[in-house]
């Protein structure tokens, strides 16, 4: 059934006119766009139109060729730019694969677009036959395979006698926000190496074009400390405006007044960046709120074709909720939150009713990253649609066998931050944990192929009990997680050593119909009272005053 509704979704493809291409004198490639006439307010200008971390909002796309319309009719000439997350995020983009999102993309007319981490959910091979079919160039200057970039570093668009330079960044932790066995093979720049890309990149196109602008998917999060945009802007020279992504930031500078410029995630806004035909220099850039604006209605109706093709399938009701589920980004990355609960209580149920295990249920817990919790559910009708938006990513139930000692290790690594977010905070069931956060995380090596590190010593976390049991750090325990965990995502390299050693499997068993079976034959179709608030699995001890 899934194959045959991402058939029909693909059949909404609409054909545009591919961009030519020349070489321009120094190698690098030019894109030629016409230079639209005319008086009006953006008379002698060319705008960027940017949009940043999509994550599904199909109907968004609507809003760009109004707005670029709207532009040209005042005399502006318009390049459209992405700064990645546009392949997933909902199920709107997510049960194509991402296919549909770059269907809408090339309706929409976009000319420059970066990769974000998500694009990379459904693994490399996917992401590659996906933009086969994309009329906008692709770039990404610092990740490679045998030792090229997996697509071209930058490019040069020219409209009229402007040259703009794009080139783009891509956050290293994709390492650990996907799946690492769907990337083998592919290095990402970090940190001073990020820069030296960054600043090589610069230099290059300096010598191109007019104008310099990084399209990055880095974001200013302190999580990503190093691998920021305002690191990169803060450690290189030359580049004239960072059109950003990956924190949803909404922001048209930099905290220390940087050329850095987001738009926030979903379409709430989109960013424009005007840049005088004749002195070539950057004149002003705002956020345009989308509420103010028209909608073209023929990607509009693209875009309503797809919801309703999806709709079709998964939106009817299964059960019904008395109580909101908290799926809030900020919440299910620094603390325990209900829907956390009923998730991994979900997958705690499958692995315990669906497999056999080598060791007792009360040796079983469940554990699951809280960045992998993508939507909140509201008290009311539940469909298929709402849990395959809350997980979205298409991951299966694995089970890993480790330690006390491993298990205390990976919770200990994932809590580093704690209570600052992370997407590696564990939503737990079998066990009560408490995390300290006036103790300093000890820091030790950098896990391998990671931007996470290994603590030196474990003093944050305790595990208080398992399933009513003392905890035990040299008995064995059956850790039942996601598959991208088991992998050793975000921070659970100490899974992916176990797994790698042949102590654990993958159930093939996807946890999004784990938790609608759970729902549906456990709990009897009704999310009742039990799950009104979180259970106290997890308590965040904090500072005082």
């Amino acid at each position: 059934m899934k194959r045959n509704l991402k058939k029909a979704v693909s059949l909404l493809l609409v054909a545009l006119m591919v961009l030519s291409l020349v070489a321009c004198g120094s190698g690098v490639q030019t894109i030629k766009k016409e230079e639209k006439k005319g008086s009006g307010k953006y008379a002698g200008q060319t705008v960027i139109l940017h949009t940043n971390d999509v994550h599904g909002a199909v109907e968004g796309y609507s809003y760009l060729p109004a707005l670029k319309a709207e532009i040209e009719k005042e005399g502006g000439s318009v390049i459209l730019a992405d700064a990645g997350d546009f392949t997933n995020g909902n199920i709107y983009v997510s049960i194509s694969e991402g296919e549909s999102a770059v269907t809408l993309m090339n309706q929409a007319g976009y000319d420059v677009v970066a990769l974000g981490n998500h694009e990379f959910d459904f693994g490399f091979d996917t992401l590659k036959k996906n933009l086969e079919k994309a009329n906008f160039k692709v770039l990404c200057s610092n990740v490679y395979k045998d030792g090229k970039t997996i697509y071209d570093s930058e490019a040069v668009i020219k409209v009229g006698g402007l040259k703009v330079g794009f080139f783009a960044l891509h956050t290293p932790e994709t390492q650990t926000k996907v799946n690492p066995s769907t990337i083998e093979g592919l290095t990402f720049t970090e940190k001073e190496d990020l820069y030296k890309v960054a600043q090589e990149e610069a230099d290059k196109l300096k010598k191109a074009a007019d104008v310099v602008i990084c399209l990055a998917h880095l974001g200013v999060d302190e999580e990503s400390a190093g691998n920021r945009s305002t690191d990169v802007m803060a450690n290189t020279t030359g580049i004239d405006m960072i059109i950003d992504g990956h924190s949803h930031t909404v922001m048209t500078k930099g905290e220390k007044g940087e050329a850095i410029q987001s738009t926030g995630t979903e379409f709430a806004n989109i960013g424009c960046v005007v840049i005088d035909n004749k002195t070539k220099k950057i004149v002003s850039n705002e956020l345009i709120e989308t509420a103010k604006l028209a909608q073209d209605a023929d990607v509009l109706a693209t875009a309503k074709n797809v919801i309703s093709t999806v709709d079709a399938e998964f939106g009817a009701k299964f059960a019904t909720s008395a109580v909101a589920l908290d799926g809030v980004k900020a919440n299910v990355r620094s603390g325990e939150t209900n829907l956390g609960d009923l998730v991994c209580d979900a997958l705690l149920w499958s692995a315990t009713n669906e497999t056999k295990l080598e060791v007792e249920k009360d040796m079983v817990v469940a554990v699951t990253n809280g960045g992998g919790i993508r939507a909140s559910v509201d008290a009311g009708d539940v469909s298929r649609s709402t849990i395959k938006t809350v997980l979205p990513f298409g991951n299966t139930i694995a089970v890993n066998y480790i330690t006390g000692a491993e298990l205390l290790e990976a919770l200990e690594a994932s809590t580093y931050s704690t209570p600052e977010a992370i997407g590696g905070f564990p939503q737990i069931a079998g066990m009560k944990i408490s995390i300290d956060t006036t103790v300093a995380f000890d820091e030790g090596d950098e896990y391998p192929d990671s931007t996470y590190h290994a603590p030196k010593t474990c003093g944050r976390v305790m595990i208080l009990e398992v399933n009513g049991k003392p905890f035990d750090p040299t008995a064995t325990y059956a850790v039942v997680t996601n598959n991208f965990c088991a992998a050793g995502g975000d921070t659970y390299y100490a899974f992916k050593r176990a797994y790698d050693a042949g102590k654990g499997f993958d159930t093939s068993i996807p946890m999004d119909e784990a938790l609608v079976n759970f729902i549906k034959f456990n709990l009897g179709g009704e999310i009742g009272a039990a799950y009104a608030e979180p259970q106290g699995r997890i308590r965040v001890i904090v500072a005082q005053g």
